[in-house]
């Protein structure tokens, strides 16, 4: 269990350490919620990586579930106390997403679509003050600077040196022609996509309105994958709070829409001219 810096990273390790010894004897989450007379749903979030626990807490678990390596059980302790310190967002201030930015933080690969605006890891530094300024409830020039910050800071996870993250997205031709700022903005962002759908980590694939209706007309969404294990979420953006899909059966129909959705858009390569038609469109050269 050699460790990662990030916080998120820890402690879905350590919920998957958790259920895993759980289920290794048949006990049920709320039976072990029940021993350690805590809420099933607290025991839910700690497996699931979307709670911290505190090493008290992991040591009567090991308890409950039997476990008699004191060793074993003192590495599991560390690593609960590891992960309960705060993600590099944390001190940005009250910043909203912050649990999503953790997951996005430690996630292997991202495949997303998107309908009506380009995703937040291949924005622009325009085209996403552009967006946050338009944004609901609408914020202060303080508010509105600390989420660019934030937001710019993601994208070093995109491009990480010795783990790049894999990202496939999908974009309906819609956000392409809705323009963000003014024309000038719209290229440069345009070019920046090109640019981008150039590496080999990240693919760019855009759904022509040629395409008519389509499964990708219930909305955005974004499927999360992690190293360490075949788990994964689904998450869902909403105006007064978020959606995260982490059950099998939640997620799977996320997948084989997003499979289809990457079946009926262009291939990359017809992305990329489409794209170029619309940065001639935005310099006004037709």
């Amino acid at each position: 269990m050699s460790g990662n810096g990030n916080p998120t990273v820890r402690r879905r390790r350590l919920g998957a350490e958790l259920r895993q010894l759980r289920k290794a004897t048949g006990m049920t989450s709320s039976q072990a919620a029940q021993r350690l007379m805590v809420s099933q749903p607290k025991i839910s979030l700690i497996e699931t990586g979307r709670r911290p626990i505190n090493p008290r807490d992991v040591r009567d678990l090991c308890r409950i579930y039997g476990i008699t390596d004191q060793a074993f059980v003192d590495s599991l302790m560390r690593m609960a106390k590891e992960s309960g310190r705060q993600g590099w967002w944390v001190s940005c201030g009250d910043v909203p997403y912050g649990v999503y930015i953790g997951l996005e933080t430690a996630a292997a690969s991202i495949h997303s679509y998107d309908a009506l605006l380009v995703p937040c890891l291949l924005q622009t530094p325009p085209y996403a003050a552009e967006v946050i300024a338009r944004s609901f409830p609408h914020p202060t020039a303080e508010q509105a600077a600390v989420s660019l910050d934030v937001r710019l800071r993601r994208q070093h996870r995109a491009h990480h040196p010795a783990r790049p993250l894999r990202l496939w997205t999908i974009l309906d031709e819609s956000a392409l022609h809705r323009t963000v700022g003014n024309r000038e903005v719209m290229r440069e962002q345009l070019e920046h996509l090109n640019s981008l759908g150039a590496e080999p980590h990240i693919t760019v694939q855009v759904l022509p309105h040629g395409t008519g209706a389509h499964p990708g007309v219930l909305g955005q969404f974004s499927i999360l994958t992690y190293p360490e294990s075949e788990s994964g979420v689904v998450y869902l953006e909403r105006l007064t709070s978020d959606l995260y899909l982490e059950k099998h059966a939640d997620r799977y129909p996320y997948q084989i829409l997003f499979d289809h959705l990457q079946a009926q858009a262009l291939n990359a390569d017809d992305s990329r001219h489409l794209i170029n038609d619309m940065i001639k469109t935005y310099r006004g050269a037709r």
